[in-house]
């Protein structure tokens, strides 16, 4: 069956992390795992070039996302206006832990103004008290209803904050969800079947995560052959525009 990766990272991840995927890596799991397009963003938002680099590389399987920080101030809006303008990206990576912002502060209006200009999806970090909860996220959707914003991994690991993703895209519909690294493959088809049957999507989170692993989650979640189809394919290249 045919897919779509909506989260992967090409650079590597020091520290507790100490984690790493390069471009050849990732083409080859694409090939293995029949995924014909991957939402590519880099480790960090000092290395988005390593996403332009794959992109130039392999421009028919990346779909290029700049990661930035808002609290970056006019050195964030300049590297998104560049990267999107001149070198074609066409989303935007936040990650509210990792840049230690929460995510519904103002910082963060002047990136999803942008984006609403340009048209392009958000990807936001979900999951990690006290930055990156779903009902700060769903704020944010609430403040830019006109922009595609993406809760990453679905509230991640807490069951409570799981059942917080679902609930807050369910009152936004601008809101969707990504499932990688979310343990709960029960939650995909409550997703799918309460939040919308176009508005849940299949990643991965290279190099946390392996593909086979995630795919099972889907796979086991309940869904009939054509939720299935849906969550690894449809949707996400319904939202993407492809």
């Amino acid at each position: 069956m045919k897919k779509i990766d909506l989260h992967t990272h090409v650079g590597n991840f020091g520290g507790w992390a100490s984690v790493a995927s390069d471009i050849e890596s990732i083409i080859k799991n694409m090939e293995t795992y029949d995924i014909e397009k991957t939402v590519l963003c880099s480790s960090g938002p000092n290395f988005n070039e390593d996403t332009n680099d794959a992109f130039k590389k392999y421009p028919d399987k990346i779909f290029p996302t700049v990661y930035v920080n808002p609290l970056d101030g006019e050195k964030c809006i300049n590297m998104l206006r560049h990267y999107v303008e001149d070198e074609g990206f066409m989303g935007i990576k936040m990650n509210p832990l990792k840049s230690a912002f929460v995510a519904d502060d103002v910082v963060v209006d002047p990136v999803m103004k942008l984006a609403e200009v340009y048209d392009i999806p958000v990807f936001m970090h979900s999951g990690h008290p006290p930055y990156s909860l779903p009902w700060s996220i769903a704020l944010l959707a609430e403040r830019h209803p006109n922009v595609r914003t993406v809760m990453i991994h679905m509230g991640h690991g807490h069951g409570v904050y799981i059942d917080a993703a679902l609930k807050m895209a369910r009152r936004y519909s601008n809101l969707y969800l990504e499932m990688s690294g979310m343990p709960m493959g029960c939650k995909i088809k409550e997703a799918y079947d309460t939040v919308g049957k176009d508005r849940i999507m299949f990643g991965i989170d290279t190099p946390f995560h392996h593909p086979t692993v995630e795919m099972q989650k889907v796979i086991t979640s309940g869904l009939d052959e054509k939720g299935i189809e849906d969550v690894f394919y449809n949707n996400a290249k319904k939202f993407l525009r492809l």
